[in-house]
């Protein structure tokens, strides 16, 4: 289909039905109201929800074929920190930045979380197809799942950033996984991190000797940066018009739990498996979740299609899913460098040191007044009698 906002879909794409999916969201019924506010200066207030997210989506296809490869570059060339600006009066050698920034995702099973990092590699690393986030290996396939991987998308040893893929949660135990994320928001994760939860079987001493996860303890710490929600709008949209509202209570309880408030500032939300639905049930759907969670239809929220029906990684033929995927790390980036702190100092740390002193000695002496009130109390009693 082509209309006056086409970028020439010979070019982008030699498959029509592919270029049909490039534009999906071009066959919505309030597409031709859109691209009238293209050349105009529009009416705020006539800009309703629907036609924020069809401009966001013109937005990416507009830029896409010329921006996608000045962004890969800055992505490429990135270095811990390059995107810290100076505040406060501080240098940024005050500052406390690692040698890595950690992009940390999170869903429920079958969000997408190991396809999207199929397709970062894909993308950012010029793999190819090759499923870097799946394991083929028989002796560590049955633990695959349940442990925490570091990825190095860019395949650099210079790379200034990693991204991890996590175990899925459980809509039915959303509580136990937000308790989950807050240990790893406060202790941070680590390659090969073994993620139990009650009900997985228990291990056995032979298997805990399997090196996989015998070693896992000795991979670096990474303290997390940003955090990447990854949601299937497919299942959450499907089970909505079904009646059945736990799968977007889950998400919403997941996105708006404390754990990540412990970042300055609100996960980046990547919606997966769009193309399952017709184009007006896509766009409700973002819609709707985004209206639950409360946030911006249109800003830090990505639809992407990480596999193609064919089964093939969906990257150079869909540039606005290409472009959309690495704007959405470069987002993270620069929210990672916003939330460096400033490195303690000696006076810092004789504060820390004498509050966790003041702590002991109130413990010590509350102990005590508690071990001669039992004894006084026992005096009394002795007199009594």
């Amino acid at each position: 289909m082509k209309d006056q906002l086409s970028l020439n879909d010979e070019e982008e794409c030699d498959s029509p039905r592919a270029a049909a999916a490039y534009y999906w969201w071009r066959s919505a019924a309030k597409f031709e109201e859109c691209a009238r506010f293209k050349l105009d200066i529009p009416n705020l207030s006539k800009i309703t929800p629907k036609l924020k997210i069809l401009k966001e989506m013109e937005r990416l296809a507009l830029i896409a074929a010329e921006g996608l490869g000045e962004l890969r570059h800055k992505l490429f060339t990135y270095r811990s920190g390059d995107f810290w600006v100076p505040t406060g009066g501080l240098k940024k050698e005050e500052m406390d930045i690692p040698p890595l920034n950690t992009i940390l995702l999170v869903g429920f099973h079958n969000s997408g979380k190991s396809s999207l990092v199929n397709l970062l590699y894909s993308v950012l690393g010029h793999s190819g197809l090759v499923p870097f986030a799946q394991s083929s290996s028989r002796g560590a396939s049955n633990y695959r799942s349940w442990l925490m991987e570091e990825h190095n998308v860019l395949r650099s040893m210079k790379s200034g950033f990693c991204v991890y893929d996590t175990r899925g949660f459980d809509y039915d135990r959303v509580c136990e996984g937000v308790e989950e994320l807050s240990e790893w928001m406060t202790d941070g994760v680590h390659h090969n991190q073994l993620c139990l939860r009650a009900g997985d079987p228990v291990l056995s001493e032979d298997e805990l000797e399997i090196p996989m996860l015998k070693s896992s303890s000795k991979f670096a710490n990474r303290r997390v940066n940003c955090v990447m929600v990854v949601a299937n709008v497919a299942e959450i949209y499907k089970a909505f018009k079904e009646t059945d509202k736990k799968p977007l209570e889950a998400l919403r309880d997941l996105f708006c739990s404390s754990a990540l408030k412990k970042c300055n500032e609100k996960p980046i939300l990547i919606l997966t498996h769009g193309d399952k639905l017709s184009t007006e049930d896509r766009i409700e759907g973002r819609l709707k979740i985004c209206e639950y969670l409360g946030v911006s239809e249109a800003t830090g929220v990505y639809d992407i299609v990480c596999v193609t029906e064919y089964g093939f990684l969906a990257d150079e033929c869909d540039a606005v899913t290409t472009y959309a995927l690495t704007e959405a790390v470069y987002r993270a980036l620069l929210i990672s460098d916003r939330g460096h702190l400033p490195k303690r100092n000696l006076l810092d740390w004789a504060f820390f040191l004498l509050s966790w002193l003041m702590c002991f000695m109130g413990a010590f002496f509350a102990l005590l007044a508690h071990f001669f009130s039992k004894v006084g109390h026992r005096e009394r009693n002795r007199l009594k009698f």
